[in-house]
């Protein structure tokens, strides 16, 4: 991790009140970073406004939804809040185009993007941007720190369970990754419960969850000798389980204990003429290239992408994109 720039802490200096939006479709990360910077930003007295467009669909951050609008209007906007003294923090993703419907009503508002996605090309804007950084999270955490604040317990709580998620409760860090572990041991020693947080993000899950990963998993093909696995979800699976039927932590982690595989594809019919897809590899394999190819983005070993077509039809696609990750090797 890099010192955070003098800039950034001048801008959360600079105005009384901050939006601070993530993307749609938020995941932990995007949550626990939000809840603590807001958290952090109140406790220095200014005021703020948690926006996402949603849809929460993990069953893990439902709870947060209540805390969050869907849009800007000055009915939602604290009494005084101007243009001139009302800023934008955009977090978790590279632009103001990612959050979605959220991002109407947000022009012309001084912003900084706070971002660890490896597929982020940068910005004219004011950025803390990362790339080796696992979760946003961290990033966030650096912030506060710098500002020679302590983390509060909250605060504390709130990030640990934004790096947990983005790291699989740190089953996905390599043996580069002690900067992180010294960021988390910082969080358990404000009084971050790991305990706690692990079973708030595993806890709970519906029996539908369970029946519609045994659906994914009879579905699965391989290809590439075995390394690559691709599987796919109807429209149909949706309706009869719902999204909080989906625990697609859970359903990766069963797919990668299968012996040689590398990467992994599931493709989800969201509607008639579009799919999102889900990108994982173990550490062989930069699936944020795959995805980057298709308006994607994300990490190394976590990416996805939104995209307009049909699970038929965009299924041969990815494949065939996988074919110089696994050169000399025939797709079938």
């Amino acid at each position: 991790m890099k010192s955070v720039p003098p800039a950034i802490l001048t801008f959360f200096n600079a105005y009384e009140t901050y939006i601070i939006a993530g993307h749609r479709e938020p995941d932990g990360d995007c949550i626990g970073s939000s809840l603590a910077l807001a958290s952090f930003l109140q406790r220095n007295g200014k005021k703020t406004v948690l926006l996402s467009a949603g849809p929460f669909k993990r069953p893990e951050i439902q709870k947060y939804e209540p805390l969050f609008v869907q849009k800007i209007d000055p009915s939602v906007l604290p009494p005084g809040a101007t243009a001139g003294n009302t800023a934008v923090a955009v977090i978790d993703c590279s632009s103001v185009d990612r959050l979605g419907d959220a991002a109407v009503g947000l022009e012309g508002f001084p912003t900084v993007i706070i971002d660890h996605h490896a597929t982020n090309s940068g910005t004219k804007q004011l950025a803390l941007i990362n790339g080796s950084a696992p979760s946003t999270t961290l990033l966030v955490q650096a912030i506060i720190e710098a500002s020679g604040t302590s983390l509060s317990q909250d605060e504390a709580g709130y990030l640990l369970f934004g790096l947990c998620t983005d790291t699989g409760f740190f089953r996905h860090l390599d043996a580069r990754s002690s900067e992180t572990f010294s960021f988390a041991s910082r969080l358990v020693a404000a009084g971050a419960n790991p305990k706690r947080t692990f079973a708030s993000m595993n806890g709970g899950k519906s029996f539908g969850s369970r029946i519609l990963i045994s659906r994914i998993l009879s579905r699965m093909k391989t290809y590439y000798g075995g390394q690559l696995i691709v599987s796919w979800e109807s429209q149909e699976d949706t309706a009869g389980y719902g999204l909080e039927g989906r625990d697609s932590d859970s359903l990766y982690q069963l797919i990668q204990s299968i012996a040689g595989v590398e990467a992994i594809v599931i493709v989800r019919q969201e509607s008639e003429t579009k799919c999102s897809v889900g990108f994982r590899s173990l550490d062989k394999i930069d699936v944020s290239i795959v995805a980057s190819r298709f308006g994607g983005g994300g990490h190394r070993q976590a990416s996805g992408l939104s995209i307009e077509g049909t699970i038929a039809d965009l299924t041969p696609r990815f494949i065939e994109a996988f074919a110089d990750q696994f050169p000399g090797i025939a797709a079938t």
